[in-house]
């Protein structure tokens, strides 16, 4: 039994995340969203980096107030469809929440219905992070020790330049 649990304490020990060095070139988690000084406001800061919650890992609903419907109300509402733009396809925006509630570090990436990376015209793409980028009302994420940064993401499911679908 002695053997069993000295087996058990170094495999948890063994399996436990370790810390990427500060000077590493990779981001501790796949998919981590890095500052990027041409990109990003330099005014928004994270409450504590390393504990960023992912998207995956939420296991709740919309992280909106008014949920799903406010977010579908307002893009509704907000968006123009371009005469003579048909693209279609899927265009996901994913950013970063702080612990305040407020937004940062924007990233776009498209592509067609068939997975294949590909450009929208610039008039959908810059009204749809316009508006991402403009919307208030990102609940606060708390646990047991306070508020939590996270991520969040949008997929737009685009038919002849008109929002057909928002997900998640």
């Amino acid at each position: 039994m002695f053997i069993f649990l000295i087996s058990i304490i170094l495999m948890t020990q063994s399996c436990q995340q370790q810390s990427v060095p500060k000077d590493s070139k990779y981001l501790s988690m796949v998919g981590d969203i890095a500052h990027d000084p041409k990109l990003d406001d330099p005014n928004f800061t994270l409450c504590d980096e390393k504990k960023t919650k992912q998207y995956h890992n939420l296991n709740e609903e919309m992280q909106y107030e008014g949920e799903k419907y406010a977010l579908n109300n307002i893009f509704t509402t907000q968006y123009k469809p371009t005469g003579g733009v048909t693209d279609s396809g899927m265009i996901r925006i994913r950013f970063m929440v702080n612990c305040k509630g407020q937004t940062g570090r924007f990233r776009l990436i498209s592509s067609g219905y068939d997975y294949k990376e590909k450009q929208f015209d610039k008039t959908i793409t810059d009204q749809l992070m316009t508006i991402t980028k403009s919307l208030k009302g990102w609940k606060i994420l708390t646990d047991k020790t306070g508020p939590k940064d996270y991520y969040q993401y949008l997929i737009f499911k685009i038919s002849d330049g008109q929002i057909k679908e928002i997900l998640p």
